[in-house]
């Protein structure tokens, strides 16, 4: 593989290079162009490399493939696969995001059947290294649309490298738009061939959201804006955060602790998905985070008990059919999940090895300290409207101008719907009243790990914490900021149900109440804010992709009760949508949270009833 001499000469002097890798195999390729990255003084400030797996290799088969060699087995990792190698997902379905070299080197791993897979990707690549393993490759009739399904995630100008060398490979490159350099008659084909994309006419797909910008401004300082925040830090840009508090995590971010993990469910639907993809990627941020010692929390797995009629053979039955490693869930019965919990467990139980729990005030506070954020408080947003060259100002009290910018997040839960311009559709978006109850012991708790299922328990260091209550707009209290007796005794019940243990008398318990911003679906909103008016007919509105959006901004909101499983994976889509880098979700599942979404929905039914 020539990964590491062709690549380096097109990345030069470039802020953030892209390589589509058709084969990730056991990670040569990867490491080639990470090395080839360490060593070139005119590398590009982020390195970003989206390889697809049709499975994933085990963290055993890299760690033996990178050991050494049959003279000297017992060659130590080097430094760049022991880095992978922590990192290193398990091998589920789907897009999997790897940090590597501090950040400036991510890695998109997806892992499925590339023909499935490619239709759903979402980047625009600078080089395409497309190898000799790919079976697409030399398959009768397969490399035109193969290469088709390549070309339209390539950027303009990319460099396709392919190691693989055919008559039918050179045609295959033609009709997608590359222009392969003529082979002199007499000679061998080359055992490398290497293609520019310049395709004769426009390709059909998705116009690119990318925002020419080095700043950023997000509204709201909780947990969805500090997630939006970091990715957009992390890409390079100076982002300042304002927010109506006077300090971070004011609303329910601001819990004493929250807990995050997967989804599992015979659908195997946009939500699991979307979910299980969350909180991997979750672990892993969180991970880090902890290692620090800034941050209160754990990544040492979370029970959850299982639905009704649900049993540990068909919860397994289910794990293989979906091809969900014990990495993700692993299916427990009973007395499994009591000998793992510590406590008397009713029923069957899912195990996430990679959930856990995470004090969301501390992970929203050291976000924002982080270097390229600027926190603002006290400074709340009252108007948002568009300024010239396609920026935006933001204004506050007494019309006082806070800030112009061409890229603005709305991450301040219910009041992003108001500042936003009018939508093509309103979000039907509601609060929930939400208290959790907590109480001091003094000795450690026998619960093992955080158990959820009618409610949670949670042990923290010197007190337990359960919850939560949901009251929505229509019912009783649901304005109460006070935490009420009503609901603490509510939230024990439900912790003796849970846990089997005693509960504390209530003049013990401590709460606090936050409001959820929720939607109809239960599924988040976030991406760039379609036009009211997008001035094309209605056979070309049926897709979210398809719709046309103001320039420059974009929203993350209504998180729901989920908010910490959620926000670090929909910050980085955020920003990879509006900075064009690949976006660590698949198209479906990105359509599945987009604001168009239900004006989608209303073009469709207009349709339907017309048909």
């Amino acid at each position: 593989m020539m990964a590491g001499q062709a690549v380096p000469v097109l990345w030069a002097g470039r802020a953030n290079f892209t390589v589509l890798v058709t084969q990730f195999g056991l990670g040569h390729a990867l490491l080639a162009l990470c090395e080839a990255w360490r060593a070139d003084a005119r590398r590009p400030d982020r390195l970003h490399v989206l390889a697809l797996a049709p499975q994933a290799p085990s963290a055993a088969e890299l760690a033996q493939a990178h050991a050494g060699s049959p003279v000297a087995p017992l060659t130590p990792l080097t430094p760049l696969a022991s880095t992978l190698l922590a990192a290193w997902p398990p091998s589920a379905p789907g897009l999997h995001v790897l940090a590597l070299e501090g950040g400036c080197v991510r890695l998109t791993l997806g892992v499925g059947d590339a023909q499935a897979l490619l239709p759903r990707l979402r980047l625009q690549a600078d080089a395409l290294l497309i190898t000799d393993e790919a079976p697409e490759l030399g398959s009768a009739g397969a490399e035109a649309p193969y290469f088709k399904a390549l070309a339209r995630l390539a950027a303009p100008g990319c460099t396709a490298v392919v190691c693989h060398s055919s008559p039918e490979v050179h045609e295959g490159l033609r009709a997608a738009g590359f222009e392969v350099a003529p082979v002199a008659a007499g000679q061998p084909e080359p055992a490398v061939v290497t293609a520019r994309f310049k395709p004769r006419v426009p390709l059909r797909g998705p116009a690119p959201l990318n925002v020419a910008t080095r700043e950023a401004v997000v509204v709201g300082a909780g947990l969805a804006g500090a997630s939006a925040a970091r990715a957009l830090a992390q890409a390079g840009l100076r982002v300042t955060v304002f927010d109506t508090a006077e300090a971070p995590a004011a609303g329910a971010s601001g819990n004493p602790a929250g807990l995050f993990h997967a989804i599992v469910n015979g659908e195997d639907g946009p939500y699991a998905r979307l979910y299980r993809a969350a909180a991997l990627r979750a672990a892993q941020v969180y991970a880090e985070a902890l290692a620090t010692g800034a941050v209160a929390g754990s990544v040492h797995g979370l029970l959850r008990l299982a639905s009704v009629g649900q049993d540990k053979a068909t919860m397994r039955q289910m794990l293989n059919r979906l091809g969900l490693p014990g990495a993700v869930a692993e299916s427990m019965s009973a007395l499994e999940a009591s000998a793992r919990a510590g406590v008397p467990v009713a029923t069957a139980a899912w195990l996430h090895p990679r959930g856990g729990w995470l004090a969301p005030g501390d992970w929203v506070r050291w976000q924002l300290e982080q270097p390229g954020v600027d926190f603002r408080g006290a400074l709340p947003v009252r108007r948002l409207h568009p300024a010239e060259g396609g920026r935006w100002q933001l204004r506050g009290d007494n019309e006082r101008l806070l800030a112009t910018s061409a890229l603005v997040v709305l991450a301040n839960a219910e009041s992003a719907a108001t500042l936003a311009p009018p939508a093509p559709q309103p979000w039907p978006l509601q609060r929930v009243r939400g208290q959790v109850s907590w109480w001091a012991t003094d000795a450690p708790s026998p619960l093992a790990l955080p158990l959820a299922g009618d409610g949670y328990a949670l042990p923290l260091p010197g007190r337990m914490l359960c919850g939560a209550t949901q009251q929505r707009a229509h019912e009783p209290g649901h304005s109460d900021a006070a935490a009420r007796e009503a609901d603490h005794r509510f939230n024990l019940e439900r912790y003796a149900r849970l846990t089997g243990l005693p509960t504390p008398p209530l003049a013990e318990c401590e709460g606090r109440v936050g409001w959820r911003l929720v939607s109809d679906d239960r599924l988040p909103v976030v991406g760039a804010l379609p036009l009211a008016a997008p001035g094309l007919p209605s056979s070309r509105l049926t897709q979210a992709r398809a719709w046309p959006r103001h320039p420059g901004l974009f929203v993350l909101t209504a998180l729901g009760a989920r908010g910490l499983t959620l926000a670090p994976l929909l910050g980085e889509l955020v920003a990879a949508q509006a900075l064009g880098l690949p976006w660590p979700l698949e198209q479906d599942l990105a359509d599945a949270v987009d604001p168009a979404r239900w004006a989608v929905r209303a073009v469709r039914a207009l349709g339907h009833a017309r048909g």
